[in-house]
């Protein structure tokens, strides 16, 4: 793994019940892989120093589609409480010459190794301010944040990052990506994976 002074870590978000879908959208299939796998894989391939995936709902599972990747688990007790407890689980759990944090979810089947690239080399040319994917009009996830921010992820908010993202987007290189605004969250959004 890289030893650079900017070398980022990765956080997988995998807790959730996905009850409006009604079951794990991190066990759906895609191209013959699990969506969590999927996401877990390409986030490695950015070749993070470090990187942790973040279960809570049927832990053991989810954890199973790791196998073989480079990724340490962390449970999340508190993923009933929202997003934001997962992302403070797994931020926390980095090691610290991570200077910098990507987060993904696993929900956007149309993520690609080359749009996680393009955020790893516009944070890493400028590793003080952030770099996130804009879609639907706004920035979101994934998105690769400095380390200075990490305090100011709210463990008690739902929303995951949107906030800080919201807050600090004058600091922020956003990396258009519109086919990242579909993602698995109802019924119908399963035919997409078909």
């Amino acid at each position: 793994m890289p030893g650079q002074a900017s070398a980022h870590g990765v956080v997988v978000l995998a807790a959730g019940a996905s009850q409006r879908l009604g079951q794990p959208k991190q066990l759906l299939l895609h191209h013959g892989e699990t969506l969590v796998r999927r996401a877990a894989r390409l986030a490695v391939e950015t070749r993070p120093r470090d990187a942790v995936v973040v279960l809570g709902f049927d832990a053991d599972s989810i954890s199973r589609q790791m196998e073989n990747l480079p990724i340490r688990r962390v449970d999340c007790t508190d993923w009933r409480l929202g997003l934001g407890t997962s992302l403070r689980a797994g931020v926390d759990a980095l090691l610290p010459e991570c200077a910098g944090v990507l987060v993904l979810l696993c929900d956007q089947p149309e993520l690609d190794a080359q749009h996680l690239a393009s955020l790893c080399r516009a944070w890493g040319s400028a590793a003080d301010r952030g770099a996130a994917s804009f879609y639907a009009n706004r920035l979101g996830a994934p998105a690769l944040l400095p380390r200075t921010w990490f305090d100011a992820l709210d463990a008690g908010s739902d929303r995951g990052m949107r906030d800080l993202l919201a807050q600090r987007a004058g600091r922020i290189d956003a990396i258009a990506n519109e086919a990242l605004a579909l993602d698995v969250d109802r019924p119908d959004d399963l035919r997409r994976l078909s």
